[in-house]
């Protein structure tokens, strides 16, 4: 039955008159292959109208829908741009390829820091920070821009990166709509509150329901059993009652005992051993009892990217085959095809063959350390059905478009760098929207691996929650204080940072009042213009007439006072009136019609001094960090004060405004004070490699006996002094402070600059090739940034050393 079969005759009516009303939503969805869901439908008829919207709905559930109709109607204009904004490169470059499909080349960009294409074009895919940055620097590419499309909004709570969200949504021009596109969240709300008072108008969209429905299933040792009751009682989520049993009796009610030690069960691994062990299905013997059930293509999360690729191999090596004669061609074709510019040389040190082995048999790895070439490849072929088991970390989760038919879960915690912690509400959530493709399956399957002490009520908890709250991670930093002073001043940017997400969520009403001293100062701005004169200064001639009207009116109250007193009135009145008399502007015709324009100035005036006074003195966490901030930076001559206490910046303080960064006042400083004059090209690559790497937890510190030669060692040294100065001073003003510099990837770096080979490389950094082309983009990114900063040599040697490391797989690399 079709859903128009299914609506009443009131429903139908109302459908039409939506249909008359909002031509371009009718317009759009009649392109479309599925009719748009309530929520799409309700987002888009927003839109239309004139609004922003904030979309929150499951991962799967089609929100990117609602960014695909603000693109459409900003084409419907003349000239109007739409900015699409992804939290990863890989993301970018997705929608990217997707909207050149869509709209042709010539009306697509892509700007990812490291990319640069079209950027003129009236669709332009970026990074949020490359969005940030361009509003800091009033970039001319944001004339005629209609919308902004912020995909994965919830990213906001990322305490490295989320901060820039804020910044992008605070500063963004009032003309431009916002098309914020979430996760479920449990605060969807209030963030909408938030954006209504930032943005105007938005409407806030939830929707709960996935396009296509979730089993959810427990694999205890061979049998796979539904997580919740099937017995007619599933929809008040009631546990399964066997699995309840199971967890009682210890999980000795199901199956066999274990077959560990069973002639002819020992493939040959230590990992499926223990599997065997502890009563777990074997990983090969899953892939194939998925395929027997029609369950593939499915996503396997582990939790470590070792463990990915260990799963690859034991798959491989009981001999699963996933794939047909037929489909083996195609994948080697696609292989070939996206993978010719790689060097014959790398392709052994890459593992080429095995993981192309993989492929051909259907089955790959997928995770952060795998070169991004070889990631762009799995995901076309999972994509294309080709590749039918995938195993991966959670980083598959956010916002790649994998959807799979079922995903599997072998463990509910994971590793967070310090101790093992189970896995919350939220990654759940994105982890088992991987599962059902819309249009291809009638439903998804969720598989969460049986083991000893699992509690089917915490799993259930954990499948039925299926929201997690969004907090914010603002916080000001040097480059964020010196661009917002330089463009609105120390007292203006306090006022900004009063209307942060962060300070919203500690205290709503500042923002509440934050804005309306903002619309009350507009107000101010116009009264002024009323009242300005042709004659002369009006505010001043105002003020002299309200100071003489208020002395008129102390004195009228009664002869109070000594004679003294008295006499002194009398003469502050008569030098008031000469004053009056004598002032320009006492001539004007109009003095009576500017002077009620003045008398309301003055009065929103007080209304606004009390408002600012009631906000001042309010617990503004924001606001106070960024005065510690504002003090370091006055503090080192990044910022000036003059004798009316207006802060600005120095020469100093313009360079910092264009370093971005975790490290932007060290890296600022250490150019100011010539740290980095000696350096040659590779040395500088290293240094700027020191600055932005960030060894994982188990790696350590790197001994500095392993540095690169020469002027590197005194430079580095000079620069790790300067910042433990930094580091104290900080600390001095109850700031966080940051981490030691890492040297554990500079002497990789240092070589692979000079044109060592990437296998000598990879075994200096020992490190797998997909973080390699990572960090290596992030250094490659501060240099960039050095090369427009700095001066003379450095700036110089910076570009040297960019073109030096720029080189194989760090060149071919389209994301990282």
């Amino acid at each position: 039955m079709s859903t128009s079969d299914s609506l009443s005759p009131a429903e139908k009516y109302a459908a039409a008159r939506t249909r008359a009303k909002y031509s371009q939503v009718e317009a759009f969805r009649s392109g479309l292959r599925f009719d748009l869901d309530p929520f799409q439908r309700t987002a888009c008829v927003s839109l239309e109208e004139g609004n922003s919207v904030l979309v929150a709905a499951p991962t799967g559930a089609g929100k990117t829908i609602v960014a695909e109709f603000a693109v459409h109607l900003a084409m419907q204009q003349p000239a109007a741009k739409v900015f699409y904004t992804a939290p990863m490169k890989a993301l970018s470059n997705q929608k990217f390829q997707e909207f050149v499909a869509e709209y042709g080349a010539e009306n697509v960009g892509l700007l990812t820091g490291d990319t640069n294409v079209n950027s003129g074009a009236r669709i332009v895919v970026m990074t949020t920070e490359v969005l940030r940055n361009m509003l800091y620097a009033d970039s001319d590419l944001l004339t005629n821009l209609a919308f902004v499309i912020m995909d994965e909004v919830h990213y906001l709570a990322d305490r490295f990166r989320g901060a820039v969200w804020e910044e992008v949504i605070i500063h963004l021009p009032q003309s431009v709509r916002l098309v914020s596109l979430s996760a479920t969240v449990s605060n969807a709300e209030e963030f909408g509150d938030w954006l209504q008072a930032v943005r105007g108008d938005t409407d806030v969209i939830v929707s709960e329901e996935r396009p296509v429905p979730l089993e959810q299933h427990v694999l205890v040792k061979t049998k796979m059993l539904d997580l919740f009751d099937s017995s007619g009682l599933a929809a008040t989520n009631r546990v399964n009652p066997e699995l309840v049993r199971l967890a009682s009796s210890g999980g000795r009610s199901i199956g066999s005992r274990s077959s560990a030690g069973r002639r002819g069960n020992d493939r040959g691994s230590y990992h499926q051993r223990a599997q065997q062990d502890s009563g777990k299905m074997p990983r090969a013997d899953i892939v194939e009892m998925l395929a027997g059930k029609h369950l593939l293509p499915a996503i396997f999360f582990i939790f470590s990217r070792v463990g990915c690729d260990q799963a690859v191999k034991q798959v491989l090596r009981a001999g699963v085959r996933l794939t047909d004669a037929a489909e083996r061609d195609e994948i080697r074709q696609i292989v070939d095809e996206r993978c010719r510019t790689l060097l014959d040389e790398d392709l052994a040190v890459l593992g080429y063959w095995e993981w192309l082995d993989g492929l051909e048999r259907g089955v790959a790895a997928h995770h952060a350390g795998l070169l991004p070439a070889f990631k762009e490849v799995v995901e076309e072929l999972f994509q294309k059905k080709l590749v039918k088991a995938v195993f991966a970390t959670e980083t598959l989760a956010l916002g790649i478009n994998m959807p799979a038919r079922t995903v599997v879960l072998e463990k509910l915690e994971k590793f967070n760098g310090e101790a093992r912690v189970p896995i919350t509400a939220g990654e759940y959530t994105q982890i088992t929207g991987r599962a059902g493709r819309r249009g291809i399956d009638v439903e998804g399957h969720s598989v969460i691996q049986w083991q000893q002490g699992l509690d089917p009520q915490s799993v259930a908890s954990l499948a039925s929650r299926r929201t997690y709250p969004l907090n914010s991670s603002f916080k000001p930093t040097y480059n964020m204080a010196v661009n917002l002073i330089d463009q609105f001043g120390r007292e203006r940017t306090r006022q900004i940072l009063e209307s942060s997400f962060a300070q919203f969520q500690a205290d709503r009403a500042v923002v509440d009042m934050a804005r309306k001293v903002r619309a009350q100062e507009e107000s101010l701005a116009g009264y002024a213009e009323s009242m300005t004169c042709h004659l002369g200064n009006f505010t001043e001639y105002a003020a002299i007439r309200r100071s003489l009207t208020d002395l008129e009116r102390a004195g009228s109250a009664g002869d109070t006072g000594s004679r003294a007193q008295r006499e002194k009135r009398q003469r502050e009145l008569a030098s008031l009136r000469k004053r009056m008399r004598s002032h320009p502007c006492n001539s004007c015709p109009e003095k009576e019609q500017h002077a009620r324009w003045a008398e309301r100035w003055w009065k929103l005036k007080r209304q606004t001094d009390a408002l600012n006074k009631q906000i001042s003195s309010r617990t503004g966490a924001v606001a106070r960090v960024f005065d510690r901030v504002t003090d370091v930076l006055l503090g080192f001559g990044y910022l000036v004060s003059d004798e009316h206490g207006r802060v600005s910046l120095s020469e100093s303080g313009r360079i910092l405004r264009r370093i971005y960064g975790e490290r932007d006042l060290l890296v600022a400083e250490s150019l100011r004070r010539g740290l980095w004059s000696s350096l040659d090209a590779p040395s500088l690559a290293a240094m700027a490699c020191a600055l932005v790497f960030e060894p994982r937890r188990d790696e350590g510190m790197t001994d500095e006996r392993w540095l690169p030669k020469g002027a590197f060692r005194p430079a580095f040294d000079a620069t790790t002094d300067l910042w433990s100065r930094l580091d104290d001073l900080e600390r001095d003003n109850k700031l966080p402070g940051s981490n030691p510099l890492s040297v554990g990837l500079s002497l990789a770096m240092w070589k692979w600059a000079k044109g060592a080979s990437l296998g000598d490389v990879l075994y200096e950094a020992d490190m797998a090739a997909g973080d390699f082309v990572r960090w290596t983009k992030q250094t490659i990114d501060l240099l960039d940034q050095l090369s427009v900063v700095a001066d003379g040599h450095v700036g110089r040697t910076a570009r040297t050393a960019m073109d030096a490391i720029r080189r194989g797989i760090v060149a071919y690399s389209s994301v990282a």
